[in-house]
């Protein structure tokens, strides 16, 4: 057996410490020990014999660190650090480059006039990290593949466009068009990594504090997705993000770290920026943030790399024969180191070694300014490197580096570990002088008094500029950039839409399953059919979707090692490594970040991907709203179901199931396409107009929302003339009234189209109104098309004057409107404005509750016993009926009892 001299000393967790083997002969016994115990009694034993050891030296006092965490000493120790293969001299150079551009271009943007700010001091603590990684690790797509996926820090921007800046990607006009993106334009600079809107540059939108870090974790996961059906050979491909120690406080940044373990994702590394500091002070200031982290990933299953100290600190951890600085740097609070970083070095050694001899004799033939500048792990690019090696090579499970680092590093004791410096946008003359003597920068003091710091580049042919060039060109490109070479598919025909189009026959189905059927008639395609991916949070069976289990199964990357408790059902519960559906269990907010790597992978991969993601009545828009605009952000495409939507629908649930203003909330985002259809041949239409507009020749960024029902109805058949863009555009008419003398319109959307149906035909027989029913099948798009009508208006009074389409399409139909739904009021409200007529809206506004559909809808005025008075009502307003016909409408139908409704059909799930 190897002695302690020639191995790593293993101390806890079978991880490797810094504190050097005094006494290798003494270690080789107790080492022998062990063994013995193990061949002659067993490993139970000498686990039990462990475990007392532990025990009895936490009796003794001894400081022995919890099994999930370590020693806060870097995890790769001095010895075991890789040869750094790059030129650490031009590398600083280049760094000091990019630290200056980055301060610089938020200083200016904080000039008079303009105020538009923005943030150093992320970039700053973080700087060396990204320069390892841009000239060592991240791989661009020259290759033709997809490269590495980096989610950098938002905040960090300015360094990411600074180091631009200095490759010729940027000019000077775009660095001084940062956060002027209209004003400036076409030179303006987004403040964030905002792809929608520098969609050649950015891939991936971060700065939505936790978004990134699950985001990455499931983009990750899409790699190995996309490998195992052979869609994308994404083998190479490696996912970084750059992560804040505040921003996993966000319940996104740790909710979903089990998943990257439970499924071996080695190709993900978490880069956590551990700069000990939030918005307004510490992370972790009575704590440690980086210990608490290291106990969170390792129990979750990660493996853990801890960059705590730079090499100034080798030398004394080297002589650390007692553990003494070890125990000190394990007992001192986050809030203490972040005064030392603002301190001097008189300071730090009377209060970090000061108060014990031995401590202090360590650092006696040490300048002052020599412990001042004993530094961080994460600003040492030699440590860096042999973490971020590391982190490639480790297989088995993804890793956690968590990176020591001071906020506002190098920008001057007025910046550096301050509280402030989150906020601070723009630097004095003196802070600008001290900055560029500390960066050591050919700049003039005249230049730097003389109104706005000047940029730097070195030039183009300098030593550093073609270095950085060579780095890139070896690594396959330049970081970040997003290309699209995805090529429109070919889509199937009218045909494979033309069984849900015949409706339901005198069977009756709720659109959800209507969906379904036509799903399952688009998965047979040859052309399309593998590019679906089926995504729903523990809730396939609730939808009627475990018809696919058997045939596209459930992806698992270890496939099912165990015999499903319903195997012998048709429809099993199946899992496969080549399986199609994403179950990803009871995380709504998984599922979106599953449908936004599936819906950019035309862009990232170049292999576009067709997401479905299915989601429970109101946990989609209102949960996980934030990653619904993260996706649009992401020029992200795919269907996304609203299934078992409505406020009345799935009443059996009660006031947390019933969802009356996910709609509402969908018109917020301007790449969502909302749809509330009531018939299959609706349905038929939008999807295929749907596949069209995302993943025909003209392929646009947007994402379809349809909202179904979980009620059964009878669906009718495509009528001859059915009106295709009326569906596709927002309105059309699906049952005109054939008797009664007094006209009106009941526009109705989703499952309140049969109850305006129902409502017609009351109006006729008992109230002599002809009302005409439409079908709206999207209020937003209505209000949409009209909203970019009144702008153009608006900016152009000289040209002949748009009409909006709603109201061009009701021209022709006599009013007055009564428009119903089972979402809130708002919703249908939307087009109220361009409704040719008086109008009127019925909708359910308030909280849910559990009860019947009927009693339900009574309670909401929106039955069709209710649309009747509302139209009554509103002819009354007119004088086209007498006002008496009110009150004996309420007293027919008894809409004051709740009771009194017909409780229609049974509630439910799906």
């Amino acid at each position: 057996m190897a002695s302690g001299s020639d191995r790593n000393p293993i101390i806890i967790g079978g991880l490797p410490s810094q504190v050097p083997d005094f006494d290798p002969e003494e270690t080789k016994e107790w080492l022998d020990s062990l063994d013995a115990a193990i061949d002659e009694r067993g490993r139970e034993r000498a686990r039990y014999l462990m475990l007392r050891l532990i025990e009895r030296a936490r009796e003794k006092r001894v400081a022995v660190p919890e099994m999930r965490s370590t020693d806060y000493v870097n995890t790769i120790a001095t010895r075991d650090e890789p040869f750094f293969p790059g030129n650490e001299e031009i590398e600083r150079k280049i760094l000091n480059a990019t630290r200056w551009n980055a301060a610089v271009m938020v200083s200016r943007a904080q000039r008079p006039g303009i105020g538009v700010g923005g943030h150093i001091a992320t970039f700053a603590s973080s700087a060396s990290l990204y320069d390892v990684g841009f000239n060592h690790f991240f791989r661009g797509k020259d290759e033709g593949d997809g490269g590495d996926q980096v989610f950098f820090q938002g905040h960090a921007s300015p360094g990411i466009y600074a180091r631009a800046f200095l490759l010729d990607r940027l000019s000077e006009q775009h660095l001084d068009g940062f956060r002027q993106e209209k004003s400036k334009a076409p030179h303006g600079l987004s403040s964030y990594p905002h792809p929608r809107l520098m969609p050649d540059f950015w891939e991936f939108p971060t700065v939505s504090m936790g978004l990134g870090p699950i985001g990455a974790i499931y983009q990750a996961r899409m790699n190995r997705y996309m490998h195992a059906r052979g869609i994308a050979d994404t083998s190479k491909s490696h996912v970084w993000a750059f992560l804040g120690d505040g921003e996993m406080d966000e319940p996104e940044s740790l909710g979903q770290l089990t998943i990257a373990a439970r499924e071996n994702l080695d190709n993900l590394t978490f880069v956590v920026n551990c700069n000990l500091q939030r918005l307004d002070g510490p992370v972790r200031g009575n704590g440690k943030v980086i210990q608490e982290l290291e106990s969170v990933f390792r129990g979750a299953g990660w493996n853990v790399i801890k960059l705590v100290w730079d090499r100034s600190w080798d030398p004394l951890l080297a002589q650390d024969r007692d553990g003494l600085l070890v125990n000190r740097m394990n007992t001192t609070p986050d809030g203490q180191y972040q005064t030392y970083a603002t301190e001097s070095g008189a300071y730090i050694r009377d209060h970090f070694f000061g108060d014990d001899q031995r401590l202090r004799a360590m650092v006696e033939g040490m300048s002052d300014d020599q412990i001042l500048h004993l530094g961080r792990g994460g600003h040492d690019h030699k440590k860096i490197f042999a973490a971020f090696s590391a982190a490639k090579e480790h297989t088995g499970q993804p890793t956690v580096i968590l990176a020591k680092t001071i906020k506002g590093w190098t920008l001057g004791p007025n910046f550096e570990g301050r509280n402030a410096t989150h906020q601070m946008k723009k630097l004095t003359v003196d802070d600008l002088k001290g900055f560029r003597d500390r960066l050591h920068l050919p700049i003039s003091d005249q230049e730097l008094e003389g109104g706005a710091p000047p940029y730097y580049h070195p030039g183009r042919d300098s030593e550093e500029i073609q270095y950085m060039h060579d780095r890139r060109k070896g690594l396959g490109g330049y970081v970040p950039t997003r290309v699209v070479r995805s090529k429109p598919l070919e889509l199937p025909g009218d045909k494979t839409y033309a069984t849900v189009k015949k409706g339901s026959g005198h069977q009756q189905i709720a659109t959800t399953m209507a969906f379904v059927r036509l799903l399952k008639d688009l998965m047979r395609d040859k052309e399309i059919g593998k590019r679906f991916v089926l995504i729903a949070p523990d809730e396939y069976r609730t939808f009627g979707m475990d018809s696919f289990f058997p045939s596209a199964k459930i992806y698992n990357p270890l496939g099912q090692q165990y015999e499903s408790v319903d195997r012998d059902l048709l429809l099993a519960y199946k899992e496969s490594p080549t399986g199609q559906m994403l179950h990803d269990g009871i995380s709504e907010a998984g599922c979106t970040a599953s449908l936004i790597a599936a819906g950019s992978a035309y862009a990232t991969h170049g292999e576009p991907l067709i997401p479905v993601y299915v989601f429970y009545s109101m946990f989609g828009f209102q949960r996980t709203g934030d990653q619904f605009w993260q996706m649009s952000d992401q020029l992200a495409r795919g269907f996304v179901l609203g299934a078992t939507a409505g406020r009345t629908t799935l009443t059996g649930e009660g006031l947390q199931h019933a969802d009356g203003h996910s709609q509402l909330l969908a018109s917020t985002n301007p790449g969502c396409v909302a749809y509330d259809p009531a018939y299959s041949y609706e349905i038929a239409h939008i999807v295929q107009d749907g596949l069209r507009r995302m993943y025909g020749p003209d392929s646009e960024d947007v994402f379809y929302y349809l909202t179904v029902y979980n009620e059964p109805i009878q669906h009718p058949a495509e009528p001859d003339d059915v009106d295709v863009e009326g569906i596709v555009r927002g309105v059309h008419r699906i049952a005109a009234g054939t008797s009664g003398t007094i006209p009106a319109q009941i526009l109705a959307s989703g499952v309140a189209v049969p109850w305006a149906v129902e409502a017609q035909r009351i109006l006729a027989e008992e109230w002599n109104v002809r009302a005409d029913v439409w079908s709206a099948t999207s209020w937003n798009e209505l209000r949409r098309e009209a909203v970019d009508c009144e702008r153009h208006n608006l900016l152009h009074p000289e040209e002949e004057q748009r009409v909006p389409w709603v109201t061009r399409k009701l021209s022709g139909a006599e009013g007055p409107f009564v428009a119903v739904s089972d979402w809130m009021r708002s919703v249908p409200d939307q087009i109220a404005r361009w409704v040719p007529g008086t109008y009127q809206s019925l909708g359910a506004d308030g909280f849910g509750f559990a009860d019947t559909r009927g009693a339900a809808r009574r309670f909401f005025h929106i039955d069709a016993q209710s649309i009747v008075l509302g139209v009554l009502t509103e002819l009354a307003r007119e004088g086209k009926v007498d006002r008496s016909a009110l009150k004996q409408a309420v007293d027919r139908y008894q809409l004051l009892d709740v009771s009194a409704a017909d409780p229609g059909t049974a509630g439910g799930d799906a």
